[in-house]
Protein backbone atom coordinates (compact mmCIF):
# COMPACT_ATOMS: atom_id res chain seq x y z
CA UNK A 1 0.00 0.00 0.00
CA UNK A 2 1.00 3.52 -0.72
CA UNK A 3 2.46 5.73 2.46
CA UNK A 4 -0.55 8.15 1.50
CA UNK A 5 -3.14 5.84 2.06
CA UNK A 6 -4.54 6.01 5.77
CA UNK A 7 -6.46 3.78 7.99
CA UNK A 8 -9.75 5.28 8.83
CA UNK A 9 -12.45 2.72 9.54
CA UNK A 10 -12.53 -0.71 10.90
CA UNK A 11 -14.90 -3.55 11.53
CA UNK A 12 -15.38 -7.26 12.18
CA UNK A 13 -18.37 -7.30 9.87
CA UNK A 14 -17.72 -7.68 6.43
CA UNK A 15 -21.03 -6.26 4.86
CA UNK A 16 -20.45 -3.36 7.35
CA UNK A 17 -17.24 -2.72 5.27
CA UNK A 18 -18.71 -3.08 2.07
CA UNK A 19 -21.70 -0.39 3.31
CA UNK A 20 -19.22 2.24 4.31
CA UNK A 21 -17.07 1.63 1.16
CA UNK A 22 -20.20 2.89 -0.53
CA UNK A 23 -20.93 5.37 1.39
CA UNK A 24 -17.61 6.81 0.71
CA UNK A 25 -17.96 6.25 -3.11
CA UNK A 26 -21.11 8.02 -3.11
CA UNK A 27 -19.30 11.21 -2.17
CA UNK A 28 -16.52 10.43 -4.32
CA UNK A 29 -13.41 9.04 -1.80
CA UNK A 30 -11.96 6.18 -3.28
CA UNK A 31 -11.76 3.43 -0.19
CA UNK A 32 -9.71 -0.02 -0.22
CA UNK A 33 -10.00 -2.18 2.55
CA UNK A 34 -8.18 -5.04 3.84
CA UNK A 35 -9.67 -7.75 5.62
CA UNK A 36 -7.28 -8.93 8.48
CA UNK A 37 -10.23 -11.50 9.40
CA UNK A 38 -8.48 -14.98 10.27
CA UNK A 39 -10.17 -17.25 7.92
CA UNK A 40 -10.63 -20.23 10.03
CA UNK A 41 -11.11 -18.91 13.69
CA UNK A 42 -13.05 -15.88 12.61
CA UNK A 43 -11.38 -13.45 14.76
CA UNK A 44 -9.75 -9.97 13.55
CA UNK A 45 -10.82 -6.82 11.74
CA UNK A 46 -11.27 -5.18 8.53
CA UNK A 47 -9.78 -2.14 7.85
CA UNK A 48 -10.80 1.12 5.51
CA UNK A 49 -8.02 3.28 4.33
CA UNK A 50 -8.51 6.56 2.27
CA UNK A 51 -5.96 8.40 0.34
CA UNK A 52 -4.68 11.28 2.94
CA UNK A 53 -6.03 14.20 1.21
CA UNK A 54 -9.58 12.75 2.02
CA UNK A 55 -9.41 11.91 5.45
CA UNK A 56 -11.32 14.84 7.21
CA UNK A 57 -13.89 14.16 4.90
CA UNK A 58 -14.00 10.38 5.45
CA UNK A 59 -13.77 10.09 8.59
CA UNK A 60 -16.57 12.83 9.07
CA UNK A 61 -19.09 10.87 6.74
CA UNK A 62 -17.68 7.62 8.93
CA UNK A 63 -18.77 9.57 11.84
CA UNK A 64 -22.36 9.61 10.75
CA UNK A 65 -22.25 6.07 9.43
CA UNK A 66 -20.59 4.54 12.45
CA UNK A 67 -22.52 2.10 14.74
CA UNK A 68 -21.38 2.18 18.29
CA UNK A 69 -19.45 -1.38 17.99
CA UNK A 70 -17.48 0.30 15.56
CA UNK A 71 -14.05 2.04 16.27
CA UNK A 72 -12.30 4.03 14.05
CA UNK A 73 -8.34 3.71 13.62
CA UNK A 74 -6.60 5.85 15.45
Amino acid sequence: MEKNWVCIFTTDLVYEAELAKEVLFDHGIQAVTINKKDSNYLFGAIEMYVDRKHVLRAKHLMENFNTPNSPTCE
